[in-house]
């Protein structure tokens, strides 16, 4: 019995070991090689994209809808001075958030 167990943990010991060592082996065969007008159609669409991306206008200004919210200062505070003036008091008997 104890002959069966030191088997069974060297078995269990040499199994990964041996499988490290196997050959490589690459399943996945190799395409076929790109032939020259697939080749220059694979560059003029390179081309084209890269112009393309060229044609982007640079973002000015911040899409950040609620940058004014967060603790740090926003870089660009809003004018708020015309909405301060036009302010309304809230009717009596409605309730203020």
């Amino acid at each position: 019995m104890k002959l069966f167990r030191m088997a069974a943990v060297l078995a269990l010991v040499a199994g990964p070991a041996f499988a490290q060592e196997s050959p490589h082996i690459n399943l996945m065969a190799d395409g076929p090689a790109k032939t020259d007008d697939e080749k220059a159609a694979d560059a003029a669409r390179d081309k084209a994209y890269k112009e393309t991306l060229k044609k982007i206008p640079d973002a000015k200004a911040s899409s950040d809808p609620w940058g004014g919210m967060r603790a740090d200062a926003p870089k660009q505070p809003a004018p708020r001075a015309a909405a301060a003036s036009t302010s309304k008091k809230p009717k009596a008997g409605t309730a203020a958030n």
